[in-house]
């Protein structure tokens, strides 16, 4: 039996955890921040993501040997030059924008989440962290500058990343971080048949943004018969437009697509134009309507769309 000033401690220190658990809240998760990849050719992922995107280049705070090409003064992608012994995989994280990374690291410690013991700061004022989620990605929240600097990105083919999506095996093991714990909620599932689900989108909680589960076959690591390029199907982007046809004539016009695309733009099984671009080392950017111009197969849209 144990003593029972021990058994008073033990019990007022569940209280005291119950008790933090309870109060930590989970600070806002307003949207995309950025999607980091890696590349094999500095100067040609330069010239896709600067001509082709239009984004604007800037210094990484976060790593001063990264490279950031910006949409907007919130949302950019994030270049990091490529790791020996990568293998096929182009993909360092994803990345959200929350009002509070101090918040956020401790809501996600109060519920049991590893979590590194600080924030990190940037030079710009920015604030991070990075997790794991079920299946060892890298997933940061970013607290942003209170005044982020303006952007010269006059020619960017569009300024909101609505989406990002990488290689998911288990979806119900997903589902505990993004839905459970971090209160995604659904937006759209597909497949190409109807025995198999491919997507499924769920909508970060206090905006529109998406994160869209990129199923694949087995259940951990990349398949021993994947393609660099089959991945970087999965890893990719996707910027919002009015017209994906529209901004198809800009980049023609343009003489800016140069590098891997789709022959043309086309309507997906959600219903929404898209065309597809891809990076040097196959990350692929897609541009996508904001709105359905068909009936979405599958699924209907659970949450209201993205917008401009």
């Amino acid at each position: 039996m144990y003593p029972r000033f021990f058994t008073a401690a033990l019990l007022a220190a569940f209280t005291l955890a119950a008790a933090a658990q309870s109060t930590t809240h989970r600070p806002k998760i307003t949207g995309i921040s950025h999607l980091a990849v890696y590349t094999s050719d500095a100067a040609a992922t330069d010239h896709f993501y600067v001509k082709t995107i239009g984004a604007a280049k800037l210094p990484d705070p976060e790593n001063p040997k990264g490279v950031r090409y910006a949409v907007s003064p919130t949302q950019y992608i994030e270049v990091l030059p490529l790791p020996t012994g990568t293998g096929i995989n182009r993909l360092d994280h994803t990345a959200w924008n929350t009002e509070s990374a101090e918040g956020m690291r401790k809501y996600l410690a109060a519920h049991s989440w590893k979590v590194p013991a600080k924030v990190e700061k940037g030079a710009d004022g920015s604030r991070w962290f990075a997790v794991t989620d079920p299946e060892g990605n890298k997933v940061e929240f970013v607290q942003p500058p209170v005044h982020p600097a303006a952007i010269d990105a006059p020619s960017a083919i569009g300024r909101h990343i609505m989406h990002v999506g990488y290689m998911v095996h288990d979806r119900a093991a997903e589902d505990k971080f993004y839905k459970d714990l971090l209160g995604f909620k659904p937006y759209w599932w597909g497949g190409r048949s109807t025995e198999k689900v491919d997507w499924v989108s769920q909508q970060c909680p206090d905006g529109h943004d998406w994160m869209e589960y990129m199923m694949t076959r087995g259940t951990s690591g990349f398949p021993s018969d994947m393609t660099q390029k089959e991945l970087g199907v999965m890893d990719h982007l996707s910027i919002g437009e009015v017209s994906v046809p529209d901004a198809y004539k800009v980049l023609a016009a343009g003489n800016r697509l140069d590098g891997k695309h789709d022959p043309a733009p086309k309507i997906g099984l959600d219903g929404k134009y898209q065309f597809n671009m891809y990076d040097p080392d196959g990350i692929r950017t897609e541009i996508m309507n904001f709105h359905a111009t068909e009936k979405p197969c599958c699924s209907p849209f659970t949450a209201e769309d993205p917008a401009e």
